[in-house]
């Protein structure tokens, strides 16, 4: 698939997201995801699409041991490598589908925001549940598929340019969406709630959380256009623990 994180001019506009200037405390869903994060003392983490490397980073401040942050984009991981000084984190160019190549067994794997880009989340968590020691941790967030479902990712306006409604549409079909995004068309994979739940269950996965976050009180408070994220979930943040190896 065409990576637009690649394109000079969409990585520009990219650079000036309030995440990507501010981090972790610039993005939205971070005050709940940081809550499912477990202790990193010691440990291996594996961070899939880990773009400018935020999380590879609090990770070995949190204390983990070894980090490896693989993205499929040139740009992101010549930023990430730019913006890390620590021998503990390593940086690979490379798709989540690689990861069996790595042939490292890791105790956490973390992505953000990446697994709408991937065609098969079954895949993945075959793979992601064959690198994670035992009783290891697979946190992600991902587009929420209400948000993902109709495909353009655009509210429904009234005469006066106000929202009225967001559209859900397709819900159950799982394929390719075009969407409009810092100027760009950008195609990602809208996947149902029942695939990203039952593709942790089926591949030796025990859901421990499951949330729909809100954006921070302070933002919705800095921010009243931000109180329309409150009319329909954006995001979809999930832990899991492994509790035996897959067997598919």
């Amino acid at each position: 698939m065409k990576n637009e994180y690649d394109n000079p001019h969409f990585f520009d506009a990219y650079s000036q997201m309030t995440r990507s200037k501010k981090g972790l405390e610039g993005a939205g869903e971070w005050y709940e995801l940081k809550k499912l994060l477990p202790d990193f003392t010691g440990r291996t983490v594996l961070d899939l699409g880990c773009g400018y490397g935020w999380h590879c980073r609090y990770a070995v401040e949190q204390g983990a041991e070894k980090v490896i942050g693989i993205d499929l984009s040139e740009r992101m991981i010549e930023r990430a490598q730019a913006m890390t000084d620590s021998s503990k984190i390593s940086y690979l160019l490379m798709s989540m589908e690689e990861i069996d190549t790595l042939n490292e067994t890791f105790d956490i794997v973390i992505s953000s925001l990446s697994l709408h880009y991937v065609s098969s989340f079954d895949t993945i968590a075959k793979k992601v549940n064959d690198c994670l020691k035992p009783n290891g941790d697979f946190i992600f967030s991902t587009e929420h598929p209400i948000f993902s479902a109709q495909g353009t990712q655009e509210w429904i306006y009234d005469q006066n340019g106000q929202p009225l409604y967001w559209p859900v549409d397709r819900y159950f079909d799982e394929s390719i969406r075009e969407t409009s995004f810092l100027g760009e068309q950008v195609l990602k994979y809208h996947k149902t709630l029942t695939t990203y739940i039952n593709g942790l269950l089926i591949n030796g996965f025990q859901l421990t959380h499951l949330i729909e976050p809100m954006p921070a009180p302070e933002m919705l408070a800095a921010n009243t256009e931000m109180r329309d994220e409150l009319r329909r979930p954006m995001m979809l943040i999930v832990s899991a623990k492994k509790t035996t190896n897959q067997t598919n």
